[in-house]
């Protein structure tokens, strides 16, 4: 009902608003299929003492083309209505209209003419008489809602059933409808009752990670203090609950400061990289990297911390262990993460207090530094050998913002220099296909770049 309302309203101001649209001097006017005509100049001033409501929208007369089935000569200072098909008739000199069907309503368009009003209108589209614009504003200012279309309503109405009866209806089915924190503070009551099993707690935890996604939903974690539970549970004896506390902790802290410090002050990073330095399932390793990733993204003194504890050792010694390869491509992303993180801070030209004091803090994170100390750059070069482009990828733009300390290193390498070689031919290849396929800036052209770089450094 109110689009209804609404469509009223927008058709008055546009019926208004083409009324007043006339030229400066009179002439020659443009006008739509709603435009009214009125009477000639010279009864101007008697239309105006006799004007009823109806007439306060209607613009000034001016001599009008009356349009027929049959070519009309448009004489100077005619208006001519919207519509119509107009030629120069090439054997008079002079020009030419008329309706562009049959004039009887076909394309929408109908002449009509009421003692001195007369005009063009679209019979296609929805009208309105007078008294209905009228009824409809009135309406508006009083009960601000038209009750035009009664059956409209009913049948609403009858598609639709009110909220109440629809909540009586799951209370009799005993469905309660809950909301995220209430759902949270029963899983975190679930997972810390001394009658759960393994298999309740396992359960709490498990739908507990799908709720702290959400930033509000991980906050009101840590406020009921279910996320010190959840550090707590990384010492759990069972395996099962480790990974899946590891699991819940990593998803609560992506990209949320305030859990991030409360994770922090609660000893979650010492306790996670407990799990990645000691004997533990690969299943488990993956989900403390996870958190221990989650922690250290965007937060400096935890980045600080992370080498004061030797955190990079941890790292490169689980980057070298056997059966964990598959972790090893996720420790160098982590690595290239933090390195370009500070790198892109310290490239920006703000002067702002806070970003000065991000500044600051990051000066305090020499994680490139230690990494090169740490042999990292004879290590990474080594996952080149992957076959998955993915990887490749990563490796070659971490060589990329090592090589100026790395390159020394780089070329003592044997057999390096053969592979950068062969990969450069690869995506060679690869590149040409892309761009006969029409993509210029294909991905296979970056990694061609990436690779032709460090060769070209090396030389």
């Amino acid at each position: 009902m109110k689009l209804a309302c609404l469509n009223l309203i927008l058709l008055l101001i546009s019926v208004h608003c083409l009324n007043c649209s006339r030229s400066e001097d009179g002439q020659q006017q443009r006008v739509s299929a709603l435009t009214v005509l009125e009477q000639p100049e010279e009864n101007i001033g008697k239309r105006k003492e006799e004007a009823t409501v109806e007439d306060d929208l209607d613009p000034e007369d001016m001599e009008v083309f009356y349009p027929t089935n049959e070519w009309q000569i448009i004489k100077p200072g005619q208006a001519i209505p919207a519509g119509l098909h107009v030629r120069l008739n090439l054997e008079t000199g002079k020009n030419e209209a008329k309706f562009p069907d049959d004039g009887n309503g076909k394309n929408g368009l109908k002449y009509w003419k009421q003692g001195n009003r007369h005009g063009m209108v679209n019979t296609d589209s929805k009208s309105f008489t007078a008294k209905e614009l009228k009824r409809a504003l009135k309406l508006i200012k009083q009960e601000g809602l038209v009750d035009i279309d009664e059956s409209h309503q009913e049948k609403v109405q009858k598609t639709f059933r009110p909220i109440k009866e629809l909540m009586e209806d799951f209370e009799a089915m005993n469905v309660v409808m809950e909301t995220d924190m209430e759902i949270i503070n029963k899983l975190v009551s679930k997972f810390n009752s001394t009658n759960a099993t393994l298999e309740n707690k396992v359960a709490a935890l498990y739908n507990l990670e799908y709720y702290v996604h959400q930033v509000d939903n991980a906050q009101h974690l840590t406020a009921i203090g279910g996320l010190q539970l959840v550090i707590n549970a990384l010492n759990a004896t069972e395996p099962h609950i480790r990974e899946n506390a590891a699991f819940v902790l990593g998803s609560a802290l992506s990209s949320n400061p305030k859990v991030q410090i409360e994770a922090m002050e609660a000893g979650a990073l010492q306790k996670l990289l407990m799990l990645l330095a000691t004997d533990q399932p690969v299943a488990i390793k993956k989900k403390a990297l996870f958190g221990f990733s989650s922690m250290l993204r965007h937060f400096p003194f935890a980045q600080q911390q992370f080498l004061k504890l030797g955190g990079l050792q941890v790292l490169g010694q689980l980057f070298q262990a056997k059966e964990m390869e598959s972790l090893r491509i996720r420790v160098m992303t982590l690595l290239y993460d933090m390195v370009m993180e500070k790198k892109l801070i310290q490239e920006v030209h703000d002067w702002s207090t806070r970003h000065q004091e991000k500044c600051h803090q990051y000066d305090q994170v020499n994680l490139l530094p230690s990494m090169l100390e740490q042999d990292w750059c004879m290590l990474v070069p080594q996952l080149l050998m992957s076959t998955e482009h993915d990887t490749r990828e990563k490796v070659l733009r971490t060589m990329n913002l090592m090589i100026s300390s790395c390159r020394s290193e780089y070329q003592a390498m044997q057999g390096l220099s053969s592979l950068l070689n062969m990969l450069r031919s690869e995506y060679e290849e690869l590149a040409a296909e892309e761009q006969r396929e029409g993509e210029q800036d294909g991905y296979f052209l970056g990694l061609l770049h990436s690779a032709s770089d460090i060769i070209k450094k090396l030389e």
